[in-house]
């Protein structure tokens, strides 16, 4: 179905919600959809500035240029530096400061509905980014809120309903940068040494226009690209200094995971994850990075020589469903799938860094960066209560508690009291069917090719984004041992503050989430975007 059938079909659907709304209580969409139409005198932003999704022809391949959507931003009040465009098709990186008010004037001017979500941020419900909210060609939406998170690396892009995966491969996205005192304390590299990194995959026809294919198959493990972008550029080569640099890097795909190495081994010294700076630096050899994760890393170029080269790549991993053609799985010797896209847990490069200039001036990796708390059993407000997510699939169709999702449906298990802090179980359930928490157990598929599907469906892993405050990791257990797991286990950075979650296969993770400030219908889901599209997202209700 193309983009204007699709807009078209939710127009429809939703122009006859909407006259069924008004005679229904609780449901008044029509007038939800409103509320933020306008700004509240009231509220006396540091930055205002206009952001437009609009259509745009951008240079990516050598040849035609390529039809996008973008975020161009245009900054209305505020310091000089809050806006910084990129070259390519990404937006603009907004630079906030803790304790701004920020006032966004959205203007949507492309053909589809659109809202934006400020990935990570701790924000009211109605500037979150609900899909509730979605406006139309030549619409917009006031955005206002206080910027209360601290120094870290979070993004911003499209979350309509149905089409987040089309639209945020198109283009819908950028990075957003939080600075606080506690960080700036630090000196840490800034300016030309501060380097973002947004990891995308694409596809591309012969055209260089965007190709997204839609087949049940492929939506079924997530999209897959064979064309790797770095900040919406191929074949990426970044100058650098013999110096110390802090690299903010994003995982913009809508379903790849990349398990991050440098090409010689040096090992990877993180900084920072989700939800800001950790408390001291962690070295790894290697680092897993799902969709939507972000990770800072500390990386030192001292000693190297002039023209020499250091790439950032993604290391071969096994443990993931990856092939649909023969609905088992794929050895791990072939690297493309249908289609011609890169297999998931393929070995390939990233991104290019050469040294271009000898440097004597660098500064020294902190030993201490922040202070954290870290949050404990004693912290939970009802320490016997656990908050279940249940992962598990039914009709085709992946569910999150045993349903899929609804704009405003919500469980009693769903239902959080708001300023509590609450103990959270991510799990893989029992088999196809409904879970415990929404329906029956175990329905199953039944015959060869539902089982070879179901065998599948249970190797996909699942990035799980919460919305709201950032979380802590409690612990992660395997349930089955497997020497595929082997191949991630050292990559996963779980001591810092997070807003998502790889769930790997046969794995269960407990987290710890405060449900703080405000209420209203705060998503969970899924980040690989194609099942987030396929209804794999909830509501939690914070009364």
């Amino acid at each position: 179905m193309s983009h204007a059938e699709l807009s078209r079909r939710k127009f429809l659907q939703y122009t006859a919600f909407g006259a069924m709304a008004s005679t229904l209580p609780g449901l008044g969409w029509t007038e939800e959809r409103s509320i933020n139409k306008n700004p509240d005198k009231n509220f006396k932003p540091d930055v205002e500035l206009e952001l437009y999704a609009q259509p745009a022809e951008i240079p990516i391949l050598n040849g035609a240029k390529t039809h996008v959507f973008q975020y161009t931003g245009k900054l209305l009040k505020g310091p000089a530096d809050s806006i910084k465009t990129l070259p390519g098709y990404l937006g603009p990186i907004l630079n906030f400061q803790r304790g701004q008010k920020v006032r966004i004037f959205f203007y949507n001017t492309i053909s589809e509905p659109v809202i934006t979500h400020w990935h990570g941020l701790h924000v009211p419900q109605k500037m979150d980014g609900h899909p509730m909210y979605e406006i139309y060609n030549g619409e917009r939406y006031v955005y206002e809120f206080e910027i209360d998170n601290p120094a870290g690396t979070y993004w911003y892009h499209s979350h309509t309903h149905d089409m987040t995966a089309t639209q945020v491969y198109q283009g819908l996205a950028g990075l957003i940068t939080v600075r606080d005192h506690e960080e700036q304390k630090l000196n840490l590299p800034a300016d030309d040494y501060e380097i973002p990194l947004v990891i995308q995959d694409r596809q591309f026809t012969a055209g260089n226009q965007l190709q997204y294919l839609h087949g049940m198959h492929r939506r079924m493990i997530g999209f897959l690209g064979d064309t790797i972008l770095v900040n919406g550029q191929v074949n990426h080569m970044i100058p650098v200094k013999t110096r110390a640099y802090r690299l903010r890097l994003l995982n913009g795909s809508n379903s790849r995971i990349y398990k991050l190495g440098w090409t010689d081994g040096t090992p990877l010294t993180v900084i920072g994850t989700d939800g800001g700076l950790l408390e001291k630096p962690e070295t790894r050899p290697y680092v897993i990075l799902a969709p939507a994760e972000r990770i800072e890393l500390w990386m030192d170029f001292t000693g190297r020589e002039i023209d020499s080269e250091l790439t950032l790549q993604s290391l071969a991993y096994k443990g993931v469903g990856t092939h649909m053609g023969g609905m088992g799985g794929m050895g791990h010797g072939r690297g493309r799938m249908m289609g011609g896209a890169l297999a998931q847990g393929k070995s390939f490069p990233i991104v290019k860094f050469r040294i271009t200039e000898k440097v004597s001036d660098s500064p020294s990796l902190p030993s201490k960066l922040v202070n954290m708390k870290r949050l404990g059993t004693s912290d939970l407000t009802s320490p016997e209560k656990t908050v279940p997510i249940a992962i598990s699939m039914r009709h085709m169709s992946f569910q999150l508690n045993g349903r899929t999702f609804k704009m405003y449906d919500h469980l009693d298990v769903e239902r959080i009291p708001v300023n509590t802090i609450q103990k959270i179980r991510i799990f893989h359930d029992g088999g196809m069917g409904g879970g415990r928490h929404g329906g029956g157990m175990g329905g199953g598929m039944g015959g060869g090719r539902g089982m070879g599907m179901m065998g599948m469906m249970r190797s996909i892993p699942h990035p799980i984004h919460l919305h709201g405050q950032q979380f802590q990791i409690l612990s992660r257990k395997q349930t089955k041992g497997s020497s595929a797991y082997d191949t991630v286990k050292d990559g996963f950075i779980d001591s810092g503050w997070k807003d998502t979650v790889l769930v790997m296969p046969g794995e269960e993770i407990e987290i710890i989430k405060p449900f703080h400030d405000f209420t209203g219908l705060f998503l969970y889901h899924c980040h690989n975007l194609e099942h987030e599209d396929m209804g794999m997202m909830r509501n939690f209700e914070v009364y």
